[in-house]
């Protein structure tokens, strides 16, 4: 291999390495959904991930006892392609409605329609993407990094998934919105750019942000005394 292909290469490999993935969502890459963006703070949700979050200081946890939760959508609506189909897109929002009614059931009652008394969730898959992985340490060894340049160029590397959500938590007698989170996460990664996409893999990351939204509400409502 001539060197300044070599070095080339080395140079790119170790770009790769520098930098990591951001597990926070960037605004620029806001979808939309929410109405207002200019109140999210960055924090950490309850299993220690980090989300951009507004909850309303003055919001009272214990005065509700149900939850609607709004059917989940796709924001902006996605077009399925080759690796992610239609019928997984469907499924990842049926299952993120069942895994929310889980949660979020082990605490409030499951109400048919908004009311008094009730908490709005309206949530929203906001981003299901694959892209290469990085280049891995042992891969910037000279002799290793071509073998992973080719497979690189041929789309055999294993591929990262990225899945974002967004959502806001409203009173259901006065539709006021009490709180909103803007999060991602990361699904088991794919064999190849070929390999689909299905909802077992990305099912821990839908049942880590019911879990969390289920453990917020009862640290508020913990925190207003009860």
């Amino acid at each position: 291999m001539k060197m300044p292909l070599l070095n080339t290469l080395v140079c790119c490999a170790l770009l790769g390495l520098g930098g990591c993935a951001s597990s926070q969502v960037d605004p620029s890459q806001y979808s939309g959904f929410l109405k207002d963006y200019s109140r999210l703070k960055p924090a950490q949700s309850p299993s220690g991930a980090p989300v951009m979050r507004w909850i309303d200081n003055d919001v009272n946890a214990a005065q509700y006892t149900q939850v609607y939760i709004e059917p989940s959508q796709f924001y902006p609506k996605p077009q399925p392609t080759a690796v992610i189909s239609a019928q997984t897109l469907q499924a990842i929002t049926r299952y993120y409605d069942s895994a929310l009614k889980r949660e979020l059931g082990k605490d409030l009652s499951i109400a048919s329609a908004p009311g008094p008394h009730t908490l709005i969730v309206r949530p929203a898959i906001t981003a299901v993407s694959t892209s290469n992985q990085g280049l891995k340490p042992y891969e910037v060894i000279p002799i290793a990094l071509v073998a992973a340049a080719v497979n690189t160029a041929s789309g055999g590397r294993d591929q990262n998934v990225d899945i974002a959500t967004e959502a806001a938590v409203l009173d259901g007698d006065s539709n006021k919105v009490l709180a909103q989170v803007v999060r991602k996460g990361s699904g088991k990664p794919l064999e190849n750019d070929k390999t689909q996409l299905g909802l077992e893999d990305v099912k821990p990351v839908l049942d880590g942000w019911a879990a969390d939204m289920r453990a917020s509400f009862e640290k508020i409502k913990a925190g207003n005394g009860s």
